[in-house]
């Protein structure tokens, strides 16, 4: 299985999906939100350096702010 999110105009995105039907695929549409959510997740996996680090050291990054 594999899936693929495009991000378009309402009139573009009714087409896209009326072919991806025809295709035979299973379509779901995706809220705002929960693209939102989706790309943050993406960022952070790309940023992601699997290092840890002390509660004591984010607490003090959090309160210099």
């Amino acid at each position: 299985m594999s899936a693929i999110i495009i991000k378009g105009d309402k009139k573009s995105s009714k087409l896209i999906t009326q072919l991806a039907k025809q295709l035979g695929a299973n379509v779901n549409g995706v809220k705002k939100d929960q693209y939102e959510d989706f790309l943050l997740g993406t960022l952070m996996d790309k940023e992601k350096s699997n290092k840890t680090v002390s509660r004591s050291t984010i607490m003090k990054k959090l309160k210099s702010k």
